[in-house]
């Protein structure tokens, strides 16, 4: 496991990353009411750079009224209160009182919270964050747009949510809790989830990381979770820096080719490289695969059956294995009758990226015309949708 990956652990699921500091000597409390859930157990979970840790629980009662307290830190900590998958983010700066009120089952999206500024702006930013899903979910599934059109559309909605968040909560006061827990939100492409800033390879998003580290530098200076972040901020931008020569270095003329689609061009299980635009003129089921997976031979079953169905009225499957162990992958794919080829950077790989590869398995129809025609999770009937195209 990278560094990068390592200093992520447990934060893409919490959406904050929490670290355990020094405690000041003072107590915060944290109190209130969450209705109809009588004979549920709500948690308060402090949210560790290792994940969520249990502080306190209690079994509501009728009327759905707790109250729990514990040691304030001397930078800012980070807690949640849970019934079930129902969560609610609170932030605990110095001494706070807390009051949270709410209805179960539907705290995380409607409740009241007071006593402390930090959370009502916590509290904003998940209303922001679950509106974005809302939309990223609609386009994603709309039956009428082609994948470029629904790439297109996803980057257009992150792009304007993210200028807001930064111009509203980020850089507005960077020393803030809620500007820290912004940069950690999540949104949910497919069957994966990914921080909305991508402090690894976007340059711009590595700036947005890097300003709030400084200001977390400067005013608590020996907080793990500002240390966390200072990493994370010196990470990314070396990561940018490996990227942008590794573009300077790889431009090739010859690989310059009038399609479109983005062409892959990768070598196959017999050492030959073939590229995607080769298999223009034909159907393209274009499949990104591990085959290390317990689910792999079931897959693997259901696209024999496809290719043995359309292969000779036109069908081809270019599939790219993110297999870690080439010669597992060798060995596994060597009877395969379509093209299979590997990309070593596994879920590293540019072409994962270009292709906003969220989750594995996932494919994409491809036109004779070499035109990305739909992706998954926008095929109902995959046997119509190849029946359509050839």
């Amino acid at each position: 496991m990278n560094t990068i990956k390592k200093l992520f652990s447990g934060i893409a699921t919490a959406a904050v990353a929490m670290a355990v500091c020094s405690c000041t000597g003072n107590e915060f409390k944290v109190s209130g009411e969450i209705t109809e859930a009588k004979d549920s157990v709500l948690f308060l979970e402090h949210m560790s750079l290792n994940g969520p840790m249990k502080v306190d629980s209690v079994t509501l009662g009728e009327s759905g009224a707790f109250s729990f307290g514990g040691k304030a830190a001397d930078a800012p900590e980070f807690y949640r209160l849970r019934i079930a998958n129902q969560i609610i983010n609170l932030a605990v700066d110095s001494t706070e009182q807390i009051e949270v009120k709410a209805q179960y089952p539907t705290m995380s999206a409607v409740y009241d919270v007071t006593g402390s500024e930090e959370c009502a702006k916590i509290k904003e930013l998940a209303l922001l964050q679950m509106g974005l899903q809302r939309q990223v979910d609609g386009i994603v599934r709309a039956p009428d747009l082609g994948v470029e059109a629904v790439g297109d559309s996803v980057s257009s909605v992150l792009d304007s949510y993210k200028k807001h968040i930064k111009e509203t909560y980020i850089f507005k006061e960077p020393m803030r809790a809620y500007a820290y827990y912004a940069l950690f939100q999540t949104v949910r492409l497919g069957q994966m989830e990914s921080l909305i800033f991508d402090p690894r390879a976007d340059e711009q998003d590595v700036k947005v990381f890097a300003a709030v580290a400084t200001s977390w530098d400067t005013y608590y200076p020996d907080a793990e979770r500002g240390k966390n972040l200072h990493n994370i901020a010196i990470e990314g931008m070396k990561n940018v820096r490996i990227v942008q020569q590794r573009r300077l270095d790889n431009i090739d003329i010859d690989k310059v080719n009038v399609s479109n689609i983005i062409d892959i061009a990768l070598p196959d299980n017999k050492g030959q490289v073939r590229r995607l635009t080769d298999l223009k003129g034909k159907v393209v089921l274009l499949d990104f695969h591990v085959f290390a997976t317990k689910e792999s031979t079931a897959r693997v079953m259901e696209l024999r059956d496809i290719y043995n169905k359309y292969h000779a009225q036109g069908l081809e499957i270019y599939q790219i294995s993110l297999d870690p162990d080439e010669h597992f992958w060798k060995t596994t794919t060597a009877a395969l009758p379509w093209v299979c080829v590997r990309d070593g950077n596994g879920a590293q790989s540019e072409f994962v990226r270009q292709y906003n590869v969220q989750s594995i398995p996932t494919f994409f129809l491809v036109t004779r015309n070499s035109d990305l025609h739909k992706r998954d999770v926008q095929i109902k009937n995959l046997d119509a949708e190849i029946r359509s195209l050839l």
